[in-house]
């Protein structure tokens, strides 16, 4: 038991680097657009894009992996180092251009290559644990969460120089697929070898119990990704209105507010194993869509106040998101789990484009006072469908 256990714990840590370090290409454009906007004279769909292009290329790759049941054929974490190559070499590119335009199909590529590693690592993550599972995810996407908030992290770190950002996060990305695939294998619960069976992808979405789980997962995925996206930029001006440097400072409040979700990851696997996923989801959603309203409300509060609203949106606008794929593991045809997790990853991102369209528009028009709350419906409609799965799993 003892040995087992030290097992499961020695696989935790190092996929849980290994997702930390690959994913920190996925918001390299996005943690300096307050210094591409003044480098490259972006507009506000321009700034966009950059973050949206990563979104678009991401769906069209798990789109793509689904079709062909990529994640339940080939080894999950040889996926992840292919992944990982391709993300950091389509990062690096962008240190030879200098527009919106030619960084936005770089965006997308890098995108594209992430889809390998999300999913191949939740996947991977699983065989290692049935009992526990939440908790182990939750360390998996809680270091997910501190890969994506790591950019802004080197950004604050090294000044204006957004050139840092960009061969440091590639360099961090091709550690991790390295570390996935040379220091980790498959643990004793591995899922069922597929056979390719490209109209599976339809099939497993049939499943009443797979639907609400990822009907969840989309409400989630409306306000996740555009809170992350845009809150150094809303901070940003924030402190440049107050005269205290924004481009300065805002990267690391933005680190602390994205970063804390990692511990939120953890504490809500815990209470997702202990109470239930559809009781934590539920509650995590209420909690941080409510934050996304009050966070605009009280702009004009001192700044101590405005960055603790953060922090509490922070921690709770991605502690039930691995709890998500927790379920379908759980759920879905145990041939196909990979296949259920890319999908319902590829539909829930494709939704994350629409809101971080939306909030930079909204800001023009209605000032961030009201952009964020553009994100409530999201979470709403998520914990309906998390009530309606409870009283199916009682």
């Amino acid at each position: 038991m003892k040995e087992e256990a030290a097992g499961q714990n020695g696989a935790l840590a190092l996929l849980a680097v290994a997702m930390l370090l690959a994913m920190t290409t996925w918001f390299s454009a996005s943690a300096v657009v307050p210094q591409l906007r003044a480098d490259w004279s972006l507009s506000a769909s321009e700034s966009a894009m950059l973050t949206i292009a990563v979104q678009l290329g991401f769906v069209a790759g798990a789109l793509l992996s689904s079709l062909l049941t990529l994640a339940d054929v080939l080894p999950p974490r040889r996926m992840m180092l292919v992944g990982a190559i391709g993300a950091a070499l389509a990062n690096l590119l962008l240190l030879g251009v200098d527009s919106a335009a030619l960084a936005t199909p770089l965006r997308f590529l890098t995108g594209f290559f992430l889809a390998a590693v999300y999913p191949s690592g939740m996947k991977s993550m699983a065989t290692w644990f049935r009992r526990g599972r939440g908790m182990a995810l939750g360390v998996m996407v809680g270091a997910l969460t501190l890969g994506s908030a790591a950019p802004h992290l080197v950004n604050g770190l090294g000044g204006l120089n957004w050139c840092t950002v960009v061969w440091t996060t590639s360099l961090l990305t091709v550690l991790g697929g390295v570390v996935a695939e040379t220091m980790v294998s498959d643990g004793p619960f591995a899922f069922p070898r597929a056979r390719f069976r490209p109209g599976q992808a339809v099939a497993v979405f049939r499943d009443r119990k797979v639907r609400l789980a990822c009907y969840g997962y989309f409400g989630h995925m409306w306000e996740l990704y555009a809170m992350w996206a845009w809150i150094v930029v809303f901070f940003s001006d924030l402190l440049d209105e107050r005269g205290l440097g924004g481009e300065a400072v805002a990267p690391f409040i933005a680190f602390a507010t994205i970063g804390i979700g990692a511990a939120g990851c953890v504490v809500g696997g815990v209470l997702a194993d202990r109470r239930g996923r559809p009781w934590l989801t539920s509650v995590a959603m209420v909690a941080s869509g409510s934050a996304s309203v009050l966070i605009g409300l009280i702009r004009n509060s001192p700044l101590g106040v405005v960055i603790t609203v953060a922090l509490f949106w922070g921690f709770w606008v991605v502690a039930d998101s691995a709890q998500f794929s927790a379920m379908i593991t759980e759920v879905a045809d145990q041939t196909y789990v990979g296949t259920a997790l890319t999908l319902q990853l590829a539909i829930g991102f494709s939704l994350t484009v629409v809101t971080i369209w939306l909030v930079p528009l909204l800001q023009d028009e209605l000032t961030w006072r009201w952009a964020f709350a553009v994100l409530v419906p999201g979470p709403a409609l998520g914990t309906a469908a998390m009530r309606r799965l409870s009283s199916l799993m009682r």
